[in-house]
């Protein structure tokens, strides 16, 4: 097939009225909002039963599942602009057992997620990849973004099924979090350890719907530039798009210079908007940006990539390690399960449910589905867990990057059981300096 611009017009077209029927599904019907579903996956499941894969009804083109890894770049190189500056001394002392809490499922999902694989799989799996078991934490941990970013990573690497299995890992983990955490807070309400819950039924309509009242409407940001020079959302888009082109290229560069060492596009882009950020602050330009701007660009790129990454999975590929993946899968709900269950009283004197569910949401299916779940066990956000969780994840962010870009060129470099290693010595590292900080008590709550 001939490319045109027009291709990728009609494909934005078609995933475009997929997240409008998502959002119209979402505040009809009762069912789905039950679910706490967004759009984004809702029109993903639509677009995967209706395209190419499955019915194929739909006339997307065969440029469907290039957009995750282009939007995945996008997203990194908003991230330096929609973050706050990092005060070392205020997140250390005010949420420094949190981020430990944090920091340490998501080092073991990503350590003994490989380590499962190759010890327990990989012998029995002769076909399986050295790198399946990261798959188990791209999806779960980082959701769809993540899931595209290591699937593209592996994929310049010759792996080429690890976007459709990442891409499911993430669906499988999203639907986790919304299912088992509902179950969860259930439970928690009966047996009296949380500590704001109300039943579905009392819970807002624009919660449930989606739609808000109008006492609940807010703005997207501040416009700081003037219009007539250049629009104030163009003017923002600007820095992403110059930075997502800059990452792009140097990642072409490397590859050229390093034929065997495949840089991401994402990560490069990072830097870059990392880089141009310090630049502006220098000069004291930084005013004139809007960090809720960035945020809701951001916000957009990643739900047009959850649905391009779900409509785009192969189910060929999926049912070709259909017994591997599940007992992937069912490995990393135990884990995640079990590190909520057993840990988070020992961890959280206070609200420990609320901080234990909402990590259980963001392990299993990324910070939307976390935020869904607290929005059910503490609707006011009395716990301030979400507050906390964001200046805690501060200092996450530069790991969590570090381990998506550096985890696939380990295992490309035959590093597999080095990069198991590093892992968990870290998160040792990280449980014993916890400890000694007081953050980890000597009894359960």
């Amino acid at each position: 097939m001939e490319f045109t611009i027009w291709d990728v017009l009609i494909d934005f077209s078609i995933i475009s009225g997929l997240l409008l029927m998502g959002v119209l599904l979402r505040a009809k019907i009762v069912f789905i909002q039950r679910t706490f579903m967004p759009a984004s996956i809702i029109a993903g499941i639509l677009g995967l039963i209706l395209g190419p894969y499955a019915l194929d009804i739909l006339p997307f083109t065969e440029l469907i599942g290039s957009y995750p890894g282009l939007l995945i770049a996008f997203v990194f190189a908003a991230l330096p602009f929609s973050t706050g500056k990092f005060k070392v001394k205020e997140v250390i002392g005010k949420v420094g057992g949190l981020w430990s809490y944090s920091q340490t499922i998501m080092l073991l999902f990503y350590g003994l997620g490989l380590l499962f694989a190759l010890v327990f799989l990989a012998p029995f799996f002769s076909d399986l990849h050295n790198g399946f078991g990261l798959l188990l934490a791209a999806g779960f941990v980082g959701g769809h973004g993540t899931a595209a970013a290591v699937g593209d990573a592996f994929a310049q690497q010759g792996f080429e099924e690890a976007t459709s299995i990442a891409m499911t890992s993430a669906t499988v983990g999203a639907l986790t979090a919304i299912s088992i955490g509902l179950v969860l807070i259930k439970r928690a309400a009966a047996k009296g350890q949380a500590n704001y819950i109300q039943d579905f039924k009392q819970l807002p309509h624009g919660l449930r719907s989606g739609l808000l009242p109008d006492s609940e409407w807010d703005s997207m940001g501040e416009g700081k530039v003037s219009s007539i020079v250049i629009d104030p959302l163009i003017y923002h888009v600007m820095f992403i798009v110059i930075a997502t082109g800059i990452g792009y290229y140097l990642s072409v560069l490397g590859e050229e210079l390093m034929p065997n060492v495949a840089i991401p596009a994402f990560s490069l882009a990072f830097i870059v908007a990392l880089l141009i950020r310090l630049v502006i602050e220098a000069f004291g330009a930084d005013k004139y940006l809007d960090k809720e701007i960035f945020s809701k660009i951001s916000g957009g790129a990643t739900d047009y990539l959850v649905a391009f990454g779900i409509a785009s999975i192969n189910l060929t590929v999926v049912a070709q390690n259909m017994v591997p993946f599940i007992i992937l899968m069912i490995f990393g709900i135990v884990l995640a399960y079990s590190f909520y269950r057993f840990l988070s009283g020992y961890y959280f004197q206070e609200n420990w449910f609320e901080k234990g569910i909402f990590t259980f949401g963001w392990i299993t299916g990324a910070v939307a589905m976390a935020i869904a779940l607290i929005r059910v066990a503490d609707p006011r956000q009395e716990s301030e867990t979400l507050d906390d969780f964001g200046l805690a994840y501060v200092p996450i962010t530069p790991v969590e990057i570090a381990l998506i870009t550096f985890g696939p060129l380990f295992i490309a470099s035959g590093q597999h059981w080095l990069f198991v290693v590093i892992t968990l010595l870290i998160t040792i590292a990280i449980l014993l300096f916890s400890y000694s900080q007081g953050w980890i008590k000597k009894s359960r709550t």
